[in-house]
C-alpha cells in the first residue's frame, strides 16, 4: 500500500469526498487603534469620595478578506467622568482575522458578531485595563458582555428600519 505524504495518519483515503468538519481558527489578534486621555491630569487623578461615571459603549464590525478568512474589529470606548470633568476617555479597536471553514451560511453572522467578539474580548478587556491603571487610575475591569444579546438587537433595529422604509 503506498503512502500519501500529504496524508495525516490514520485518514482513511478510500475515495469518498469527506464533509469538511466546522472550524474556527484565530489568524492573528491585534490592537488597530488605541487613545487614552486624561485631559485633567493631575488634578484629576486626586481620590474622590464617590465613584465617577463611566459610559462604555461596544461595537463589532465584520469584514471579508477572503472567501473564508475575515476580519473582526472590537471596538470599546470607556469615558470616566466626575460631575462636568472628563477624568479619561479611552479607546480601543482590537481586531482579530479569522478562518471559518465548514459552517452553513445561515451561521455565518452569528460566529462573526457573536463568537469572534467573545473570542477577542478578554484581550481586549485586559488592554483597557492596563492602559487606565498606566494612567494612573485604578484598573478599568469591563464587565462581560453579552455579545448574543447585542446581535439580536442590532438585527431587531435593522428590521424596524427596514420597516420605516418599506412604508
Amino acid at each position: 500500500m503506498a503512502s500519501n505524504e500529504n496524508t495525516p495518519a490514520g485518514t482513511a483515503t478510500n475515495g469518498n469526498a469527506q464533509q469538511a468538519k466546522p472550524t474556527l481558527n484565530v489568524l492573528a489578534q491585534y490592537v488597530k487603534d488605541l487613545s487614552f486621555e486624561s485631559p485633567g491630569a493631575p488634578n484629576s487623578l486626586r481620590g474622590r469620595d464617590k465613584a465617577p461615571g463611566i459610559n462604555i459603549n461596544v461595537n463589532v464590525s465584520a469584514n471579508p478578506l477572503s472567501e473564508k478568512e475575515f476580519d473582526v474589529n472590537l471596538t470599546l470606548n470607556a469615558k470616566a467622568t466626575f460631575e462636568a470633568e472628563v477624568l479619561f476617555n479611552v479607546e480601543l479597536v482590537y481586531g482579530g482575522v479569522f478562518r471559518i471553514e465548514g459552517f452553513p451560511q445561515e451561521h455565518m453572522l452569528p460566529l462573526l458578531f457573536i463568537e469572534c467578539p467573545r473570542l477577542l474580548f478578554p484581550f481586549a478587556r485586559q488592554i483597557i485595563a492596563e492602559a487606565t491603571r498606566n494612567g494612573g487610575f485604578p484598573p478599568l475591569m469591563l464587565d462581560p458582555i453579552d455579545f448574543a444579546q447585542m446581535f439580536q438587537q442590532k438585527l431587531a433595529e435593522d428590521q424596524a428600519a427596514a420597516k420605516v422604509k418599506v412604508s
